[in-house]
């Protein structure tokens, strides 16, 4: 009988790691970032669910001859927003799944 103690133990332990999970899963959807790019010329702002809040474009990169590089920063203001909430995710919710082999978690 003395195992189930541990076993005891252990499942507080592991709800204890899941509320904790659960609210840094929460405070990480809740942030926002933002990328800018061409000199500030667009800015691109996600929240943590990778939802696309904000779009900010300056007149002065408005070129009707010229569609392409607005595309073309438009793009890169999208990857690069997209590649911080992939990094900040992977280190925030990396901590719980330290030292699990679990494919396919975060």
């Amino acid at each position: 009988m003395k195992g189930m103690g541990n076993m005891g133990n252990m499942m507080k332990q592991m709800q204890k790691m899941q509320k904790k999970m659960m609210k840094a899963q929460d405070e990480l959807l809740a942030m926002e970032f933002e990328a800018s790019v061409g000199g500030g010329m667009v800015t691109v702002v996600a929240n943590g669910s990778r939802q696309i809040l904000d779009v900010q474009i300056k007149e002065e990169v408005v070129d009707p001859d010229d569609v392409e590089m607005l595309q073309d920063l438009i793009l890169t203001a999208i990857n690069d927003v997209m590649k911080q909430i992939e990094e900040k995710t992977e280190q925030t919710m990396g901590q719980f799944t330290k030292g699990l082999n679990m494919p396919g978690m975060f």
